[in-house]
Order: C-alpha cells, then sequence, then structure tokens
C-alpha cells in the first residue's frame, strides 16, 4: 500500500519550519490486517520530524508479533493501530515479510532503538519530554540517566502508573499535570496492547505532540533488562533472549506467538485474505469539552 508523507535527512531541524522537507513516496505493508510503515530507522526519525513539524498530534507505536495477534483477536487493538500516526517494523518477522512482499527499504526499529536515537541526536534536542510508565523509580532513573549521557535533555516529568487501567479521577489528574507541563513528547512505557488502547484514548485530551509506545524500553535503557547482541536481534530471536531473562511473565505469551506464523502462511500463499484495517472503519467520540466528563472512546466492533 502506497502513501505520500515527507522524509528527512538527520540533520533536519523538527522544529524549523523554515526548512521545509523534502517529499517522497512513503509505503506500508498489510502484516495480517495491520499496516506496517516500510522503514529503517533513518526514514522512520524522518517521519517523526515531519509529524512534529506539520501535525497534527498523533502517537507511534511498534508493531510485533503480539501485537500483531492481539490486533486480530481485538477490534479496539486493530482500531488503535489504524489511527497511529506511524506503525514501526518492531521485529524480525516485520522485516521478513516486508521483504517477502517485496518491500527491500523496511528494517528493525524497536521501541528502545528510535527513543535512544531521539535523545542522542541534536536535532531533537529542543523537544521536553515526559515518562509514562516502568515500575516505581525506573522513569525517574531514566530521566537522570539520558539527561547525563545527553546534557541537552529536558525533562517534564514522569508517572508511574499503577498496574491497572486509570480510574476516572486518575485519568483526569493525569490531563491537567500534563496539560500543565505541555511536554512535546510523551513516552509510555507499559505493555501491549494496553499503551496503545492508552494512548488512542487519552491523546485527544492532551496538549503535547507526538505519544509514543516503546514497551520495555525504560527497563532496557536503564539496564534492568539486558539488550540482545544485534546479530540475535537479526537472526529473529530476540524472543529467545528475553524470554530468558523473564521466563515466568513471557513464556505464556511466546506460546501463543507461534500462531503468527499459520496467519502468515495463510496470508502469503493466498488462501486467507487478511484485508488492511483503515482508519474509516473504525468511530472515534470527539474530545469531551468539558474536563469533568471522563475521556471515553466509542468503537465499532
Amino acid at each position: 500500500m502506497q502513501r505520500t508523507a515527507s522524509l528527512a535527512t538527520s540533520d533536519a531541524l523538527c522544529g524549523a519550519p523554515s526548512r521545509p522537507l523534502q517529499l517522497a513516496n512513503r509505503s506500508c505493508v498489510n502484516v495480517l490486517g495491520i499496516g506496517v510503515d516500510t522503514v529503517d530507522m533513518e526514514q522512520a526519525l524522518a517521519l517523526v520530524c515531519e509529524n512534529l513539524m506539520r501535525g497534527p498530534k498523533g502517537y507511534v507505536c511498534a508493531a510485533d508479533v503480539h501485537g500483531i495477534l492481539q490486533a486480530l483477536r481485538n477490534s479496539q487493538v486493530a482500531s488503535a493501530f489504524a489511527h497511529a500516526s506511524i506503525v514501526l517494523p518492531d521485529g524480525a518477522p516485520m522485516v521478513w515479510v516486508g521483504r517477502l512482499m517485496g518491500c527491500s527499504s523496511i528494517d528493525h526499529v524497536t521501541g528502545p532503538a528510535i527513543m535512544r536515537e531521539i535523545f542522542r541526536r541534536r536535532e531533537f534536542s529542543h523537544l521536553s519530554h515526559f515518562f509514562y510508565g516502568g515500575n516505581p523509580g525506573v522513569a525517574d532513573e531514566l530521566a537522570l540517566a539520558l539527561k547525563q549521557q545527553n546534557p541537552w535533555t529536558k525533562i517534564s516529568g514522569t508517572y508511574t502508573p499503577p498496574f491497572r487501567d486509570l480510574t476516572r479521577d486518575e485519568e483526569l489528574q493525569f490531563i491537567r499535570r500534563i496539560n500543565c507541563l505541555r511536554p512535546d513528547l510523551i513516552w509510555v512505557g507499559i505493555s501491549t496492547p494496553r499503551q496503545l488502547l492508552f494512548m488512542q484514548k487519552i491523546l485527544p485530551h492532551l496538549d503535547a505532540r507526538l505519544m509514543f509506545g516503546v514497551g520495555a524500553a525504560f527497563d532496557f535503557l536503564t539496564g534492568r533488562v539486558r539488550e540482545c547482541p544485534y546479530w540475535i536481534k537479526r537472526s529473529g530471536f530476540h524472543w529467545l533472549h528475553r524470554l530468558l531473562q523473564e521466563p515466568r511473565r513471557l513464556w505464556r505469551r511466546n506460546l501463543f506467538n507461534v500462531e503468527f506464523l499459520w496467519h502468515i502462511a495463510l496470508q502469503m500463499s493466498g488462501l486467507h485474505a487478511y484485508p488492511l484495517h483503515s482508519v474509516e472503519e473504525f468511530t472515534i467520540d470527539a474530545p469531551h469539552s468539558n474536563e469533568s466528563a471522563s475521556p471515553t472512546i466509542a468503537l465499532n466492533k
């Protein structure tokens, strides 16, 4: 599927409209009905720049096997993917499927990797950041580590949510805090698909420019979970590296992820169609004008 977007070189100033980005064709690949952008890291960063420069506000998510299967089972997750500004190819299976479908430019762009690059590169140095997620203390530890590594980093605040959905009052308190701080970027480090649904639901009420769903990035970037060597990631055994570190939490997910092979074989062979989900399939309520109302989302099943 082809769609038009703008790409930028790595030295583009995301906040400088006086330096327009050059337009180029951008494509996505249909992975079991989810459109995954066929980008590498440089192209992904260029799309982030484009979204920051020209808007509107949106959210960025990373598509991995677990997320794709969740979307296959749950129309709310499929809706969240369809409404995302950018869907990153997270993991070797996304890259393999994309290349089998003729998209040679696609490459791994994980949540931790793009987060590290955005904080490292000076063209993003004027942006302010807010961290949402992680275990108690992790977001604050991450903020300190990134400021030490990149002295220009601007951290607006952090929030460690409970291990459940926010209550109505907690949502309203979070919305008020964000709209007071007005960070440019909000990094969401909770599990998939919770972070997808959270971003889609809460973003219309926030005065922020982009949200990023980065999963376990907070743990990776603080060193609480070891990142696998590049060759393991390229070979498709990143899941095994993670499983060996967190077997009790991840064994069940990895067992069910085997289902992906069956579905992708059906799609690639043409034995079963997985139509690409579009925004038009789903309906989202307009943001509430009354702050006392709880943010809600209406989805067509």
